[in-house]
C-alpha cells in the first residue's frame, strides 16, 4: 500500500460557475445537484434536486457515473459519488459552485475514494487547513494535497462493498423509524377519534 496525494490519482475540477442564485427553470431537463441534495448516508437524492438553465456553449462539465461529490464550503467537508442513478434515469446534471467535480484515475475507485475522504484521517486533515471564520472552505491547492492511503484495487472494492451495505442498513432502519413514527401518529388520531365518537373526549362523560 502507498500513501499518495489526492492530486496524483484524480483530476479535481470546480463546480459550475452559476452567478449569484441558482435560476430555477420549471420544465428544464437539466438538474443540478445543491448542498441540500446530498449527504454522506443517502448519497445525491435526485428526486430533489432543481431544475436549471445554463448559459454559454462551453462545456458544463456534465456529472457522470464514476464521479465524486466533495463539499468545499460549509462545516463539514465531505464527498459523496455519482452512483448509475444517474445514467438509468438519463439525468443530466451538474454540480454548485460550492463542490469541487473529482475524477479518478484508472488505480483508484470512486467509492473509495468517497469513503476515504469521509474518514477521520482525512476529515482532520480538512479541519486542520479550512479558512474562514463563519463559513469553511477548503481550496483547491489544500484538496490537491490530501493524503490518501491507496490500498489495491481488490480492497478498495472490499471497502466500497462494506460501505454501500452499512448505507443499506441505514436507509433500512430510518425507514423502520419513519414507519414506526407514522403508526403512532394514526394510533393516536385513531384514539381522538374513537374518544370523540363516543363522547368522552377529555375523559368527560355526557
Amino acid at each position: 500500500m502507498q500513501l499518495t496525494s489526492l492530486a496524483s490519482v484524480c483530476e479535481i475540477l470546480p463546480g459550475y460557475p452559476f452567478r449569484g442564485k441558482v435560476p430555477e427553470a420549471e420544465g428544464s431537463d437539466i438538474r443540478v445537484v445543491q448542498i441540500k441534495d446530498v449527504s454522506v448516508e443517502l448519497g445525491i437524492r435526485w428526486d430533489g434536486c432543481q431544475t436549471t438553465t445554463l448559459t454559454g456553449k462551453k462545456d458544463p462539465g456534465w456529472l457522470r457515473p464514476g464521479d465524486v461529490l466533495f463539499v468545499a464550503k460549509g462545516n463539514r467537508n465531505f464527498a459523496v459519488s455519482v452512483d448509475h442513478r444517474i445514467e438509468q434515469a438519463a439525468i443530466q446534471a451538474v454540480a454548485a459552485p460550492v463542490f469541487y467535480l473529482l475524477r479518478c484515475h484508472a488505480q483508484l475507485l470512486p467509492e473509495y475514494l468517497a469513503w476515504w475522504l469521509n474518514q477521520e484521517p482525512s476529515q482532520r486533515y480538512f479541519e486542520q487547513n479550512a479558512e474562514g471564520s463563519q463559513v469553511k472552505s477548503i481550496r483547491r491547492s489544500v484538496l490537491a494535497e490530501t493524503p490518501l492511503a491507496l490500498p489495491a484495487l481488490r480492497q478498495q472494492a472490499a471497502l466500497a462493498a462494506l460501505q454501500q451495505n452499512l448505507r443499506q442498513q441505514q436507509q433500512t432502519l430510518q425507514q423502520l423509524i419513519s414507519n414506526g413514527v407514522q403508526l403512532q401518529r394514526r394510533i393516536a388520531n385513531d384514539f381522538l377519534a374513537a374518544a370523540t365518537g363516543d363522547g368522552h373526549l377529555g375523559g368527560t362523560t355526557p
